[in-house]
């Protein structure tokens, strides 16, 4: 439904020889006393550039790139080597021993698992639980259609009917899961995917599940950028990851049932509880869930936590709205969730409120969305000061899960400060 299939591969694609290089160059810029170096040594490894070593200089490499030492840095790039090889060599499918399911909430890694060599079926399961009403009443697949459709439809071009179409066939194949020998979910540790992951383990729960089901489920990779999604990796990791999958637990398939029920339900009250609580399984669950629950309007300000950190952007920054979301999603948000069109529907319905927080340039209105200038407005400032509530402008009715939010009307907000949903009057 939303774009998932950016794969910028080059980052996460690393060469020891590069490396070592890099590290040389890195020791001869402290020995020379080069200011950026010394800070990039002291941000890691608090000591003096006097008598920096070789060993210094690889230490700070690695940790710039997210391992904890030069030792394990070798020892992934060694592993991604091995995996590359067997790749280009032709070795046997991974998955080739037992019928395969890959299940993925989008199709982003679809090309990238046959080019990794696997054999396997492929769902894609994308239904973007993270935005938009999951109510307990009325159909739900209707519900959705609307919503996407309204939210996400006109980049796409997307129908109605078109949209409902596709959720059936998801639950469809979904329903169907259990009767492969194996299904392997892939995910990782954002919002957009824990919540569709949830859903995967109660369909599990509820119907039964195959004989083998496992999970793949990073929250890091190593690389030169910071690490958003699978998506963003080449063939090599992928294979290598899958050395790394674990059986689900009965014990996970309950707590998936219970966080979907939760999640649809018009008090977040057990959802907060499962945020709060520890799921051995599932280690990225709980923050998955406590950052879902800070897209409800906060008791400070109205906002919810996205809402809040586009707004210091475009108050920080003279920045076209796609650079707003790049600042969003490389240095802002602290768990990237959000699609380009899942950010373009909160900024569009941020700028449909009675007083709109900001407004975009009539220079620049013409262009594509990512061209827009936002300009911030009175309002917009009068909101982050704290000194208006921003539910008090009048933006749209939302959903955060079951949640309605709507101005006017009695709802849940989120206190950041007691970590928990209270209602509002």
């Amino acid at each position: 439904m939303t774009d998932r299939t950016v794969r910028p591969e080059v980052p996460f694609r690393l060469d020891l020889d590069q490396q070592k290089k890099r590290a040389k160059e890195l020791l001869r810029d402290l020995r020379a006393g080069d200011p950026a170096a010394v800070a990039r040594l002291q941000s890691q490894r608090p000591r003096s550039a006097d008598g920096a070593k070789l060993s210094d200089a690889q230490f700070v490499i690695a940790r710039e790139l997210g391992t904890p030492d030069w030792a394990r840095l070798k020892a992934h790039i060694a592993a991604l080597e091995r995996a590359r090889s067997a790749i280009a060599g032709g070795a046997a499918a991974p998955d080739g021993a037992l019928e395969t399911l890959h299940i993925r909430c989008g199709s982003d890694i679809q090309a990238t698992l046959r080019e990794a060599g696997f054999a396997g079926d492929f769902l894609e399961y994308s239904n973007p639980f993270c935005q938009g009403p999951v109510p307990y009443v009325g159909n739900l697949n209707a519900i959705r259609a609307r919503f996407i459709t309204e939210a996400y439809g006109g980049p796409l071009d997307l129908s109605e009917t078109a949209v409902l179409d596709k959720l059936r066939r998801e639950e469809d194949g979904l329903a169907r899961a259990a009767g492969y020998r194996r299904v392997v979910l892939w995910f990782e540790h954002d919002t957009y995917d824990q919540l569709i992951l949830a859903r995967c383990l109660a369909q599990f729960a509820e119907t039964g599940s195959p004989p083998v089901l496992e999970l793949v489920s990073i929250n890091h990779f190593p690389g030169a950028t910071r690490f958003i999604g699978l998506g963003q990796l080449p063939a090599e990791a992928i294979r290598m990851l899958w050395d790394r999958r674990r059986p689900v637990a009965p014990a996970d398939l309950a707590v998936g049932w219970r966080v979907w029920t939760a999640l649809r339900k018009a008090d977040p009250g057990d959802l907060a509880d499962l945020a709060r609580s520890r799921h051995d399984g599932l280690p990225d669950l709980p923050r998955a869930l406590h950052r879902h629950l800070q897209e409800l309007p906060w008791t400070t300000d109205g906002l919810s936590l996205t809402e809040r950190l586009i707004l210091r952007i475009i108050a920080a920054e003279d920045l076209t709205l796609g650079w707003v979301y790049s600042r969003l999603m490389t240095r802002r948000e602290p768990l990237p969730w959000l699609t380009d069109l899942m950010f373009l529907a909160v900024t569009e319905a941020m700028a449909k409120a009675r007083e709109p927080v900001f407004t975009v340039t009539p220079e620049s209105a013409g262009a594509p969305w990512p061209q827009w200038r936002p300009a911030l407005t009175a309002a917009g400032r009068t909101v982050l000061a704290g000194a208006v509530d921003g539910l008090a402008l009048d933006p749209p009715e939302r959903w955060v899960g079951g949640v309605r939010i709507a101005p006017g009307q009695p709802h849940w907000r989120w206190d950041e400060a007691a970590g928990r949903p209270v209602p509002y009057p």
